[in-house]
């Protein structure tokens, strides 16, 4: 079987980094891009993942999961009457204690690895795919998100390699390292971070404030080099 790589895209810095990763690894011929819309409040993350796509010239497809999460009132999807929190997640953590934040959606990674390999086995149906994923340590530490974690991880990609027939593998390079150290890979790779969009809110600039602008701006300031993305705004 050919080696490919299918990377689940949300336009951010830890997703588009993998890209970069595989397209180093794989060759741009042999890796596709998915992204997946379940009902964010703002679709900037999901245009910044076709741009990224674009610009690495590699197909990119786009998923709707949106009715799974119907039901849900994290504060990340649109009919939510929940606030989004405007404080970093270790602000949170120490707040209400360790466990999940505000922002975390229903078992969300779960269900896109699972949508992801249905689809790798479709759009690759005779090749081995590599299943790429951005969760990094930072998202996982005290079980912030815990479908970000390495125990998740390991435990999905054993049961998606078993349901596949051993043909896509999940791979998360990042799981055991921070965001800075993502960030540090990226620069090494020259990943296109001025395409990218983390903000959990829609508007015309990051919001700066919430969980995801804070680590982000961190983890560029801690490689000693300005957000790509912000320059000029």
């Amino acid at each position: 079987m050919n080696k490919k790589a299918l990377v689940l895209s949300s336009g951010g810095v830890d997703s588009t980094t993998c890209l970069s990763v595989a397209i180093a690894g794989f060759g741009r011929e042999n890796v596709s891009t998915v992204s997946i819309y379940y009902g964010q409040k703002h679709r900037k993350e999901l245009e910044c993942a076709k741009k990224v796509a674009d610009y690495y010239q590699v197909p990119h497809y786009e998923l709707d999961l949106s009715a799974i999460f119907t039901y849900s009132n994290c504060s990340l999807l649109a009919h939510s009457t929940e606030e989004i929190a405007h404080e970093s997640y270790a602000q949170q953590i120490a707040e209400n204690g360790e466990g999940k934040v505000s922002t975390y959606v229903p078992f969300r990674n779960g269900l896109m690895l699972s949508a992801v390999a249905s689809l790798a086995m479709s759009i690759y149906e005779n090749d081995d795919v590599s299943i790429y994923i951005g969760a990094h340590a930072d998202d996982a530490a005290g079980n912030a998100y815990a479908d970000c974690s390495q125990a998740f991880t390991d435990a999905m990609g054993q049961a998606i390699a078993i349901g596949t027939y051993n043909q896509c593998h999940i791979v998360a390079p990042f799981v055991g390292i921070n965001k800075a150290g993502v960030v540090k890979k990226g620069l090494e790779l020259g990943t296109p971070y001025e395409l990218t969009w983390s903000c959990y809110e829609g508007g015309d600039k990051p919001c700066g404030t919430c969980g995801t602008c804070i680590d982000r701006a961190r983890a560029f300031a801690a490689n000693g080099v300005p957000d790509p993305a912000l320059e000029g705004k």
